[in-house]
This record gives C-alpha cells, structure tokens and sequence, in this order.
C-alpha cells in the first residue's frame, strides 16, 4: 500500500503537467526475484560481455562473514528463475543449505542467445561460430569465480555447476577438462548426442589415466523427448558407472512424462538435492 500511496502524487503531477495522457493505463511496479541482482562484468579478452543473474541468501546481509557455497547455472536467462523457486522452497524444508545461485548469461540488447550459447556451450564445432567451451570454461575460471568469491563472499570450497541440453554437455566437459573447479554437477538432459557422442570419448580416455573425480554427478533425461537425443544420455547414463571414477558420486533419472525443456524444474530440483546433500541440514523424512 506505500507504494501505491507514494506513486499517486506522482502520477497527479505527471497528468497535469500533461505528461501523461488522461486515459493511459495505469502504471504498475514490476515484479522481481527477491534477494537477486543483476551485474554486468567488462568485455573480456574473447569480445563476450556477460551479464550474471545473482540470488542471495536470506542470511546474506545479517551475517557479513560468512562465506556461501555458489551453484553456477548456464543459460541463466532462462533457468535462473526456475532454480531459484526450487531452492527458496527446499531451504524452508531444510533439506538445501543456503547458497548462492548465479544464472549465466549476456549483456546488450536483444541478445541472440541461439547464437551466443552456441559459441560457448559445446566443447565440439556444430557450426562455423561455435566449440568454445575451453575459453569459455578459461573465462568461468579465471573471472566470473574470482569476481564472486570476491564481491559476495562465495566459498571456494564448495561451487557445483549446472546446465541443459548445450549447458549440460557443458558441464559433463567441464568436470573432465577441469575435475576440481567444481565438487558438484547437475547436467540435465545433455546434449550427449553432439559431435557423435564426442564426451563419452572423453569420458572413456579419463577413466583411463585413473585419476579421481572427487564430486556427485546428477545427469537426467526425459521420457519424451527426440528418440536419439535421449538414447545418447542413456549411454552415458550406463557407462559412468562402469568407469569407475575414482571419488566420482553419480545418480542418474529419467523424468518420467516430460519432453526436452520440460525436465529443467525437476531435474534442477532433485540434482540441488543429491549434490548439497552433504551440506544439507536436514535429510530424509520431515522430523517433529
């Protein structure tokens, strides 16, 4: 009620200045994400401009000296919405901990987000402006992480990434490219079908130097979306645990009665779980 109270002197003063026509609709605030912000960061050396979609914990401001684990989420523009009302709902039923939730994304007008998360997402070329994912990852590591674990506190013990379609891939590439940037990783419903099943290759020559994967893994997919497209993550699905990864945590699901974009809410849901479970206050059942 402030708010309207406040607006409508406003609004009298703007009509008869003329300002405002007589019979415009009524102006209304906007709704946003509570605890969130947006930051711009500078052009980096690769001519990207990215834009991070950042949700604070509740407990942010009241207690300046704690540091916060971050899950870091690709296509932020699109997904960062739905983590954020998973994890708001979760923390109440404390069975995540707070953290920090920051949803990638660009800066500018109108960007073409097609064309930007091609360039970035897939660690193989689709196209003519694509297969970036190593200077992209370069760039995760060497400044969008320090920029958080500088200016919002982010515990550099406990950061997991997440991704879907192109942004899972993404992050099945980024745990075997750079194995301890991150301790956990929900890919859903990647894109394991790309470059002919290019990252079960990778997965297959890591396994083979027997070096550790100390983290959990969640990969999905849904029941309905493109045949073959869900056929390549099921063969990932079944071969990482033949693999043995030293370390490596790994649950995997299939969400049942879902297509492609379907599966982000329960996908991102159940994987927020199985990777803060350790961190979790509370596991299991409700308890009186």
């Amino acid at each position: 009620m402030k708010q309207i109270v406040l607006y409508l002197p406003f609004l009298l003063t703007a009509l008869q200045a003329g300002a405002v026509p007589a019979d415009a609709p009524p102006a209304y605030p906007p709704h946003a994400i509570a605890n969130s912000l947006l930051r711009v960061l500078p052009t980096n050396a690769d001519g990207r401009s990215y834009q991070l979609h950042i949700h604070l914990p509740a407990s942010f401001a009241k207690e300046p000296r704690r540091r916060y684990p971050v899950l870091y989420v690709t296509d932020g523009y699109w997904d960062f919405a739905t983590v954020v009302v998973s994890y708001d709902n979760m923390v109440y039923d404390k069975v995540l901990p707070e953290f920090i939730i920051v949803g990638l994304g660009y800066a500018g007008e109108k960007p073409d987000y097609g064309k930007l998360r091609e360039w970035e997402l897939s660690p193989v070329r689709l196209g003519a402006d694509s297969g970036h994912a190593d200077k992209f990852l370069a760039t995760l590591e060497r400044e969008i992480i320090p920029f958080m674990e500088r200016e919002y506190r982010a515990d550099p013990a406990h950061r997991v990434l997440a991704g879907s379609s192109l942004g899972g891939l993404f992050t099945l590439y980024a745990m075997y490219a750079k194995p301890t940037l991150f301790e956990g990783y929900i890919a859903a419903s990647p894109a394991v079908v790309v470059g002919g099943d290019w990252i079960i290759g990778q997965a297959k020559a890591y396994a083979a130097t027997g070096k550790p994967i100390k983290a959990r893994l969640y990969v999905t997919g849904a029941e309905y979306e493109w045949p073959g497209f869900l056929a390549g993550i099921q063969r990932y699905q079944a071969l990482v645990p033949t693999l043995k990864h030293p370390g490596l945590v790994f649950q995997n699901r299939t969400i049942d009665g879902e297509r492609h974009a379907g599966t982000k809410a329960e996908s991102y849901a159940r994987g927020m779980r199985f990777v803060f479970e350790p961190l979790a206050p509370e596991t299991g059942p409700s308890k009186d």
